[in-house]
């Protein structure tokens, strides 16, 4: 046999070498990349991992010694270098199963007084009721036109989750979500390539097992919904990093938690320091070891192409039981390096807008005025609570419906929430007087954007548009309405009505 073709170069050949994900074998003592090292030995070798663990990489410590640089997820959140995220915590009724009066086994023997947990799921017992609410609840929170990645229990369980998500779809296109799985070869790898290219729009979400947990770099992913157990914590921080990267626009992305993930940021390991390295066990007399991943416990299933499928026990729940399952859901927002829930969030703004603003008066004065009320929100979001964010609470506050001016007029000073049709039913009837009729007209298409769309149809920026919008174009608009500082002035003194009370 030929020798390798690294031996053709002098070990003093490379000056500095860069072994990226280092922790993928490169330093084990059999491993051909080993070798490769040793060869070049004269060199500065510097290995890069984003899976730190000593656990289950002991040759890389082994081989590079301790770290001599280290760089936490928080760190690179705080520093604008990845993307912060919110965890949408998803219980519900039928988190467990019990078999019960009026449920049909359609495949399998069922235990009938075992109580089925999160990792039997899918795995041992499939409920297609149970996985389609799920589908159905997450469809209904997420944006249809934004990038998604659904983490499923098996090959099978993704291609389910596709075929359910293609039936609930509001967007038109056969390919909207596919699957990608060892199972699908090459097809699925083109799917993933689609996937990534951020002028894509087709497939926008995808489906997986195991396959899409590292190595997928799609920017405008803003949406990671976990259907599956994340017992590793090196798995749930590659999961987490599918949603960190970049991108224009992109101010946080959401995980929905079917399973109880989010238990792992109050683990120590979530971002602190590497633990001290552990030996794994020998596993046979030639000192062969069962180094590599952790073990994925007594609940995983190889469904690997090639590998013998388990049998499953298959249930249908009884006429109306699907009708009756109710989620229950909470958010946990990232905070100073760490996830925070809902309530703490709320005091958090509260003690912020106790800075901000001096008084109710205040906030109105400034939130009824386009320009004060830019500012205003440049520093809210300096502080952290950008648009989305302050969207999102008021869900949280029951008032889908109003204006962001009532999130914090409801944080801050206790006051109940107004929603945007009565806030604009109030100024059209008190603030269109003294306007000429046109002016009255263009004001009531101000306010139905308004009602409609929300507080940034309010801001300057948005005044060219409402005018070409009616009038097809600024030039048109002046000939009918005047002047645009008139315009402006009208404006802005029609807002002064919608935020009097």
């Amino acid at each position: 046999m030929a020798p390798p073709n690294y031996l053709q170069y002098p070990p003093d050949f490379f000056d500095f070498i860069v072994i990226d994900e280092c922790h993928r074998g490169g330093a084990n003592d059999e491993s051909t990349w080993r070798a490769i090292l040793e060869h070049f030995s004269p060199a500065v070798q510097l290995g890069l991992t984003a899976t730190p663990k000593r656990t289950i990489n002991v040759d890389t410590y082994d081989y590079f010694g301790e770290p001599v640089y280290t760089y936490a997820l928080k760190e690179g959140i705080e520093d604008g270098f990845l993307t912060p995220f919110k965890v949408r915590q998803m219980a519900s009724t039928i988190d467990e199963y019990v078999f019960g009066a009026g449920d049909t086994v359609i495949d399998g023997e069922i235990e009938e007084d075992r109580k089925y947990t999160e990792g039997d799921f899918n795995t041992k017992i499939v409920i297609e009721e149970r996985e389609r609410s799920r589908v159905r609840e997450f469809m209904k929170q997420i944006d249809p036109r934004q990038k998604t990645l659904v983490f499923c229990a098996t090959q099978d369980h993704a291609a389910r989750v596709r075929d359910y998500i293609n039936e609930m779809k509001v967007v038109p296109d056969p390919h909207y979500c596919e699957r990608v799985t060892a199972e699908d070869g090459e097809i699925g790898e083109a799917h993933l390539r689609t996937f990534q290219d951020n002028e894509k729009t087709i497939p926008t979400i995808l489906t997986t097992s195991q396959k899409l947990s590292t190595g997928v770099d799609a920017r405008n992913i803003r949406n990671i919904v976990l259907m599956r157990p994340v017992r590793s914590m090196i798995e749930f921080k590659q999961i987490i990093g599918r949603g960190t990267r970049t991108f224009e626009g992109k101010d946080y992305f959401t995980i929905y938690d079917f399973v109880k993930a989010y238990e792992h940021f109050n683990d120590p390991e979530w971002d602190g320091e590497p633990l001290e390295p552990d030996r794994p066990a020998v596993i046979d007399g030639e000192g062969q070891t069962a180094g590599g991943m952790e073990d994925p416990g007594e609940d995983y299933v190889d469904d690997s192409p090639g590998e013998p499928r388990p049998a499953r026990i298959r249930v249908q729940l009884a006429d109306g039981k699907e009708r009756r399952i109710q989620y229950m859901a909470s958010t946990s927002y990232w905070v100073d390096g760490k996830p925070i829930g809902a309530e703490e969030f709320m005091k958090r703004l509260f003690g912020d807008l106790s800075d901000i603003v001096s008084g109710e008066d205040e906030l109105r004065e400034k939130w009824s005025d386009p320009e004060l009320r830019a500012k205003l929100f440049t520093v809210l979001e300096e502080r952290g609570y950008d648009l989305e964010r302050l969207e999102d609470m008021s869900t949280l506050i029951d008032a889908r419906d109003s204006d962001i001016f009532d999130v914090l007029a409801y944080v801050r000073f206790s006051l109940d929430p107004k929603t945007r049709r009565d806030r604009a039913d109030s100024a059209r009837e008190h603030g269109l007087e003294g306007f000429e009729l046109e002016m009255r007209d263009f004001l009531k298409d101000v306010l139905h954007a308004y009602e409609r769309d929300g507080v940034t149809e309010l801001g300057y920026n948005k005044l060219g548009d409402l005018l070409r919008v009616r009038y097809g174009s600024t030039g048109d608009a002046k000939r009918r309405l005047g002047e645009i500082g008139e315009i402006r002035s009208a404006f802005s003194a029609v807002q002064r009505y919608l935020y009097a009370t």
